[in-house]
């Protein structure tokens, strides 16, 4: 994560844990993180006004989780988001997860890489100004 970013998320927002998001062992299922940070990403591009879908949209090319201790339902999530690393047609998200019960210690540290993709042909293209004034 970039220094300029380290102090305060871009976005925040609360998630709760569905009772179906466990797995046999009890607890949250590993692969329900990238969907909290799906959903985390969603919540925050609709709040800034960036439509999903239509001639350009975002794609996440590179994932990547850690976890640190186990959650369960029920349960609230905290997921703070922070932007670094913008280039011609891509930048960084870095997400920390968090619970109510432990709401300074992270439960999970997430990434991803996202790439600004024209919806015609598939391919990268610039970040648009509304995306690009993100980092300014």
């Amino acid at each position: 994560m970039s220094e300029s970013n380290a102090d305060k998320p871009f976005f925040s927002c609360q998630i709760p844990v569905r009772w179906g998001d466990m797995d046999a062992f009890g607890h949250v299922n590993n692969t329900l993180y990238l969907r909290y940070i799906e959903e985390a990403r969603f919540q925050w591009m609709m709040s800034k006004g960036i439509p999903i879908g239509g001639d350009s949209y975002p794609v996440v090319v590179k994932i990547g989780c850690t976890f640190y201790r186990p959650v369960f339902h029920p349960e609230t999530l905290r997921i703070d988001c922070y932007i670094s690393d913008p280039g011609r047609s891509s930048f960084m998200v870095d997400y920390k997860i968090y619970t109510s019960a432990e709401p300074d210690n992270p439960a999970a540290d997430s990434f991803s890489k996202v790439v600004w993709v024209d919806g015609k042909t598939g391919k990268s293209m610039p970040l648009p100004d509304a995306v690009r004034a993100w980092f300014d």
